[in-house]
């Protein structure tokens, strides 16, 4: 007697394609976790760079508001400086008391020159360290989007492109955290 012919092709195709999409399915996973993994890094990156730049912008407040007070001492020593003047052009006594003023108008405006001075440095490195964050935001985006062509256009390669990107986003990430 003849065994029946079962047609095992098929089956063979089968299981050949859901080999195939078995492995796809586990590299596309992998995409998934990297690209969460990316876009948590882009979200604390932005967070800080975010963070830098609102510091920048108050520290430069506060400087020009120092440099607005230094401005203000400046006017008040002009004005009392003009009084000296008119009462010496006039030959009548100056009162001691607005010389030793003119003097601490002299230290004030040092000192508040020396405050405003560093509120600038300070807005200057939170300028820089918000610059080295969003370039860290810039690549950590970048890659997301590699990742997502490598799975639309199912190449690998893009993905260890977009794991490269994300790499020198963790660089920016860790430089700004150093600095």
């Amino acid at each position: 007697m003849e065994e029946p012919e079962i047609p095992t092709e098929h089956l063979h195709e089968e299981i050949n394609e859901r080999a195939e999409h078995a492995g796809r399915s586990h590299w596309m996973m992998g995409v998934a976790l990297s690209s969460a993994l990316l876009a948590g890094l882009a979200a604390v990156c932005s967070l800080l760079a975010g963070h830098h730049a609102d510091e920048a912008m108050i520290e430069q407040i506060q400087s020009s508001d120092k440099w607005a007070f230094f401005q203000a001492k400046g006017i008040k020593a002009a004005v009392l400086g003009s009084k000296i003047d008119l009462l010496e052009a006039e030959g009548r006594p100056v009162n001691p008391s607005d010389g030793r003023k003119m003097e601490d108008y002299k230290k004030e405006q040092d000192a508040i020159s020396a405050e405003a001075k560093e509120k600038e440095h300070a807005s200057e490195e939170h300028l820089h360290s918000h610059v080295v964050f969003a370039r860290g935001v810039t690549l950590f985006q970048i890659a997301i989007a590699i990742g997502a062509i490598s799975v639309l256009t199912d190449r690998r390669a893009f993905w260890l492109v977009s794991l490269g990107f994300g790499l020198f986003g963790a660089f920016f990430l860790v430089q700004g955290l150093l600095a």
